[in-house]
């Protein structure tokens, strides 16, 4: 376990192990592994075709489309974004969080039903903002969850998920978070929001697509090609 895992995990009071399941994330008597094998069903064509975050990301005349996740977390929407046919670039800052997301990753790359998205997933620890000012090509889409980690009504989940609030609290400086996400110059940013909730950092957006409990608000980047 390298410095920054344990450091971090030292100031939560938290404890990582690993069982047959992956790295788990244990402490005040509750247990969080990062897997993607309840996203299975979701993962169909007939059920994919339907997302409204694959909606919402979608664009038009790309082949091979590249999104940067700024906001990581867990990657269950990336993973979603993968299956669709994106390359993903997942940013997550907290070592912890990160280590957990690419042993999930790398677990869900051995399934046969996850490996095909799971291939086109890669995780990078780091600040997402410095991130986004050191993309060396823009991508096509960048992808911010300002929301994470907390908006489950699962009383039973939202306990699990206090373990990740002691490792990293959500995005305090929105408009920080949404201003290098447009410099690096993507045809779209994405932007998932509560539904009554306010536009991320003040910004509104170009358009927007809503859904029964999250909208995600859009961003249009005007660029060459």
């Amino acid at each position: 376990m390298n410095r920054g895992i344990a450091g971090e995990l030292n100031r939560a009071g938290l404890e990582l192990h690993r069982d047959e399941d992956g790295l788990v994330l244990a402490g005040d008597g509750m247990e969080l592994c990062a897997s993607f094998d309840d996203m299975k069903r979701r993962l169909r064509p007939d059920a994919l075709s339907g997302e409204l975050l694959v909606k919402a990301a979608r664009v038009k005349g790309v082949a091979a489309p590249t999104l940067v996740d700024a906001t990581a977390g867990l990657g269950q929407d990336s993973l979603l974004l993968a299956a669709a046919g994106f390359a993903v670039t997942l940013f997550e800052c907290n070592p912890v969080i990160a280590a957990m997301l690419a042993d999930a990753v790398e677990r869900a790359c051995e399934d046969p039903l996850l490996a095909e998205a799971a291939s086109r997933m890669r995780v990078v620890e780091g600040d997402s903002v410095a991130g986004l000012r050191g993309l060396s090509a823009p991508p096509d889409v960048v992808y911010l969850d300002p929301m994470f980690p907390g908006r489950t009504k699962s009383a039973a989940v939202k306990k699990k998920f206090q373990l990740l609030h002691r490792l990293e609290a959500p995005c305090d400086d929105e408009r920080t978070l949404l201003d290098a996400a447009i410099a690096a110059r993507p045809r779209k940013v994405v932007v998932k929001r509560p539904l009554k909730g306010a536009c991320m950092g003040g910004v509104k957006p170009d358009y927007e697509l809503r859904g029964k409990a999250v909208r995600y608000d859009c961003f249009v980047i005007a660029r060459d090609s």
